[in-house]
């Protein structure tokens, strides 16, 4: 029954998208350029990229976008050469901002909404890893008010408070049969909060060069009544009792250097490097309200490292209507060699991504991305020895409208 009970808490209710579980889908223009968007003063999504540049931005704005991510994975199991795949879901991660001031005044205000982590997979029916995982949904949401000043015509200066809110599913089935020789399952669901905030200085040396340097913090979220519901035969129910459960994940602090350069007016280059602190995602811990001998509460090690992440994009304005973008992202995996499983398959990788901007006139812009991710790993888990090959596909086109005021 031991095994049981590893089975029941060894992995996290998180998929990859990006890097870790992190996914850098907060503006459509910067998505297009890799992500790269620290020292480059947009629109209104530097409330995400760089609060400290807001203060420069020349006219209030709106904007609404969204990034559909469809993935596809495969698993090729070692011992029984069996190779099984995902029904996913697509998930939607979306973005809000709006950007206020007086158009003289050196102080700028801003309100950002954006999912920094969502994810949604469902693997096959009977999979070789069913007992690991058969289906995991992720939300998040933070809500982030800001504040930036200029301090003077090169410095400025923002910060915004962070209010995350999360929502978990994660299900998988149990090597227990009844008698009709159906597994049994169980499936964890919750919904948590943690705070935070984002702060950033842009200095803007001339016309043509610019330097940003933002930090975003920890925010840990905690499921303080999550629910755990076990179907298992009436025999066993009392070893399985279902109820309440609390559990902790750390979204991980994350500091950037970027900077812009414009050798002609119409280009521009982008370049962002990230240090993203995983290490203090160490264990995954669950803790039951109803303990029995076959459910106590339980740790599993993580044991993530510290990851860095390298960002380097273009833009080029065709004509005053149209701009053209591209970009490519280094990514280095935090997953140890040993804690690789089925929700985060990750790997260290390359993203290619692409986008138009259109300029439609009385303030208003369409802005659209394209993001194309794959990923190779192969590895012997530690806890459920799941040994195999993981290969992931993930496609992300993007939309976004921008309304200038």
């Amino acid at each position: 029954m031991r095994k049981i009970v590893a089975l029941l808490t060894i992995c996290s209710p998180l998929l990859i998208q990006a890097q870790g579980f992190q996914v850098s889908l907060q503006g459509q223009k910067q998505q297009a350029m890799a992500g790269a968007g620290t020292a480059l003063m947009a629109d209104g999504a530097s409330l995400f990229y760089n609060p400290g540049g807001v203060s420069f931005l020349k006219k209030n704005s709106f904007s609404i976008g969204v990034t559909p991510v469809i993935s596809h994975a495969k698993y090729a199991d070692e011992s029984s050469a069996t190779v099984s795949q995902t029904n996913s879901p697509a998930s939607f991660p979306f973005t809000a901002y709006m950007v206020f001031g007086r158009p003289a005044s050196r102080l700028k205000y801003g309100v950002a909404v954006y999912t920094p982590f969502g994810s949604a997979i469902e693997w096959e029916k009977g999979w070789t890893g069913r007992f690991a995982v058969t289906r995991s949904e992720l939300t998040t949401i933070y809500f982030q008010p800001t504040v930036s000043y200029k301090i003077s015509e090169k410095v400025g200066i923002g910060a915004g408070f962070v209010y995350g809110y999360g929502k978990v599913n994660f299900e998988r089935d149990i090597p227990i049969t009844d008698n009709k020789g159906d597994y049994s399952s169980a499936k964890l669901e919750g919904t948590g909060n943690g705070f935070g905030f984002n702060a950033g200085i842009y200095y803007k040396s001339s016309e043509r060069v610019s330097f940003g340097l933002t930090y975003r913090s920890e925010v840990k979220m905690n499921l303080d009544k999550g629910k755990a519901t076990f179907t298992v035969p009436a025999t066993l129910a009392s070893s399985f009792p279902s109820g309440n459960f609390t559990a902790s994940v750390p979204m991980p602090q994350i500091i950037t250097f970027g900077t812009a350069l414009k050798p002609c007016n119409n280009l521009t280059f982008v370049f962002d490097a990230s240090m993203i602190g995983w290490k203090s995602f160490d264990t995954l811990a669950f803790d039951y309200e109803t303990n029995t001998s076959e459910l106590p509460d339980t740790k599993s090690p993580r044991n993530y490292k510290n990851a860095f992440s390298y960002r380097l994009g273009a833009e080029y304005s065709i004509n005053k209507k149209i701009d053209a973008r591209t970009g490519i992202k280094l990514l280095v995996s935090p997953i140890q060699d040993g804690y690789v499983t089925p929700e985060v398959p990750d790997a260290t990788h390359v993203n290619y991504s692409a986008g138009l901007g259109y300029n439609m006139g009385r303030g208003m812009n369409i802005d659209l991305s394209f993001t194309f991710q794959s990923m190779k790993r192969k590895d012997t888990n530690i806890e459920t020895q799941m040994s195999g090959t993981y290969k992931t596909y993930i496609f992300m086109p993007g939309i976004s409208f921008n309304y200038n005021f």
